[in-house]
């Protein structure tokens, strides 16, 4: 027993050493925005490429770069109206979303008929601005990189991250708030 209690003795000794201090998490916040924005600007390049093979390829439509960063093609082009949408006024449309090899997602009998009010409803960046190019009757079909779709995240539920879409809208209305009405040139 004698033994055994120095033994003891030593091992709650040594067992008995206070809390070390652990070291702080060093995070590289600018290392990790930086990669981020790398790796953000080498999709958009591949994702842009991609889109330029398939305006290169098809020599049947006249395709339009956007101010916005995404082509499109007058499918039809509604001639009754010059008027184009502006801040809260209303437009009523119909659109159907497809991937780059016209592989459909959601028809737009899934979508149904949407009325988007100009710059304050929840509609994929892309789409958002799309509508401002677009007239009464207007049909366009609108070729979008990832960042002007659903982006890192996708939808959640058919349209994976980082997706780039094809869009086919028709405006069936506009209707203009009366307050823009006074913004007319």
């Amino acid at each position: 027993m004698r033994k055994v209690f120095p033994i003891l003795f030593l091992i709650v000794f040594i067992g008995c050493k206070g809390p070390e201090p652990r070291k702080p998490v060093q995070v590289k916040s600018k290392s990790l925005f930086k990669e981020s924005v790398e790796r953000s600007k080498k999709l958009l390049a591949q994702e842009q490429e991609l889109i330029k093979t398939i305006i290169e390829k098809d020599s049947t439509r006249e395709y339009i770069e956007s101010p916005y960063g995404f082509s499109y093609f007058y499918e039809i082009e509604g001639k009754n109206s010059a008027y184009k949408p502006k801040t809260n006024d209303k437009v009523v449309f119909i659109y159907t979303v497809m991937n780059m090899t016209n592989d459909t997602i959601y028809t737009a009998e899934e979508i149904g008929v949407v009325q988007h009010a100009i710059d304050k409803s929840q509609l994929f960046p892309g789409l958002r601005n799309g509508l401002k190019l677009m007239k009464e009757l207007d049909k366009i079909t609108f070729l979008f990189p990832s960042s002007q779709g659903y982006g890192y995240k996708g939808d959640r539920n058919k349209i994976r991250p980082t997706t780039p879409l094809k869009t086919s809208v028709q405006v069936i209305r506009i209707i203009e708030n009366k307050d823009s009405l006074n913004l007319k040139q």
